[in-house]
């Protein structure tokens, strides 16, 4: 139902200073504030009414978009059904359509309650123009914000979008956004009215990693994203997917770089530059998956696999490739943990598990096993020298690391003795005692 204020008539030209109307389908309210029009009689002999020209200072629109109102038809369906029948009745010579010439909105204001939260925008200027063909046009949004819903996307800046309007159909051509400090955003689509199916690709630049991550990561992982997406919701929900990539990256402080760190005896892993990284992504509610994973730093390492993130729990399974020698200052680790493989890297594998939090990786718990079993077999030539790089590895919180080590040592079927005697040395129990070379004999 809707109402408009006193019309002020200047001959064909008609000004009012607002239209109101509310609904219960989709489209609950909408506000139209400053309206002039401008009505022409040369579409009376095409059964049409001529609007030449129609400019309104602001629109408001509210939108329930929830799963709660499929099914309900839109406003003007609403007004549609409610008057057929009385105007059928009266077979009126009057004019049933409207031909627009042009449409000038000063400001669109929206608010939509979407399933994934509020959705507003604001201050976006519309310019509409008929298409060449009987009832299309073409529309053009130029500046403005939007803001998506929370936890879904920064607040985007508009530059432009063009879109093009026909039998029930719009077709996004081109847009324009950006969001943060310098992400560009770049898209196309188009959405079914009656259906409301929808499909957008597209592709963001510029995107600093230290902009959309918490703060624990962001201190972690540096460098540019570039994203290309498609997203759609044919197969009855909404998906997305894509390839992504880090440009002039780097990592650091990450446990398993500090691990290698310590265990190579080189700074080179604590921050890590990255040659190469990037992956293809899928999206679907509560579920992320990165697979081909490909993260490098030429002449040093690579890191391959595949990531599934379900809510917040974290489930990995990946390969870190070294250069051979890089482990060599604890004798026997490349051999224990590493086998050789491609590009001439020595290869082992990762499991990652836990949440995003609190990730949990395997990988320390095979090297301190390495280094163990070393140690027995060359004792007392290097084991001064692991015990010194393991305490700088595991830090504070060696004893839960060095339980897992001792089963692991201990399920290798080393002597429990020796392997106690190596574990109290490495949280620190005083230096490990040599043995005599009387007792090594015996």
């Amino acid at each position: 139902v809707g109402e408009f204020t006193p019309f002020r008539w200047h001959g064909l030209a008609v000004d009012t200073d607002a239209f109101d109307a509310a609904g219960e389908g989709t489209v609950r309210k909408l506000r139209l504030d400053g309206l002039h029009t401008e009505i022409g009689l040369g579409g009376l002999s095409r059964g049409a009414w001529e609007i030449r020209q129609a400019r309104a200072q602001r629109v408001e629109v509210a939108i329930d978009a929830t799963a709660k109102t499929i099914g309900l038809p839109p406003l003007s369906e609403q007004v549609v059904e409610t008057e057929a029948p009385r105007l059928a009745k009266k077979k009126s010579w009057l004019p049933r359509d409207f031909e627009l010439g042009g449409l000038e909105v000063g400001e669109l204001v929206v608010r939509a309650d979407l399933d994934q939260g509020p959705l507003t925008a604001s201050g976006i200027r519309i310019g509409v123009k008929p298409d060449a063909a009987k009832g299309s046009y073409r529309v053009e949004l130029l500046g403005g914000t939007i803001q998506p819903p929370p936890d879904t996307l920064p607040e985007l800046r508009l530059d432009h979008a063009r879109l093009r309007y026909q039998n029930d159909t719009v077709f996004l051509t081109s847009a324009t956004l950006e969001a943060l400090s310098a992400a560009r955003l770049n898209v196309v689509g188009e959405w079914d009215r009656k259906s409301s199916l929808f499909s957008l690709e597209g592709d963001i630049s510029q995107l600093k990693c230290s902009e959309i991550l918490d703060e624990d990561w962001a201190k972690r992982v540096t460098g540019d994203l570039n994203v290309d997406f498609s997203v759609g919701n044919h197969s009855g929900k909404p998906q997305a997917r894509g390839k992504i990539a880090i440009l002039q990256g780097s990592l650091r402080a990450l446990p398993v770089l500090d691990v290698l760190a310590a265990y190579a005896d080189s700074s080179r892993f604590r921050t890590l530059t990255l040659s190469q990284a990037d992956a293809k992504w899928t999206w679907e509610k509560d579920l992320t998956v990165f697979d081909e994973i490909e993260l490098a730093s030429e002449g040093l390492m690579r890191i391959e696999g595949r990531l599934e993130i379900r809510g917040e729990q974290l489930d990995g399974n990946f390969r870190i490739g070294l250069v051979p020698g890089t482990l060599a200052a604890v004798p026997g680790v490349e051999t224990h943990v590493f086998a050789p493989g491609e590009r001439g890297m020595i290869w082992a594998p990762l499991r990652l598990t836990g949440t995003r939090d609190k990730p949990k990786e395997d990988f320390t718990e095979r090297l301190i096993l390495a280094a163990g079993m070393r140690i027995l077999e060359t004792l007392p030539e290097t084991s001064e020298a692991v015990l010194n790089l393991t305490r700088t590895l595991i830090g504070e919180d060696s004893s839960k690391v060095l339980d897992r080590g001792a089963e692991l040592i201990e399920k290798s079927g080393l002597n429990p003795s020796d392997v106690s005697g190596i574990l109290n040395s490495l949280l620190g129990g005083g230096g490990l005692q040599a043995p005599s070379p009387k007792k090594d004999l015996e």
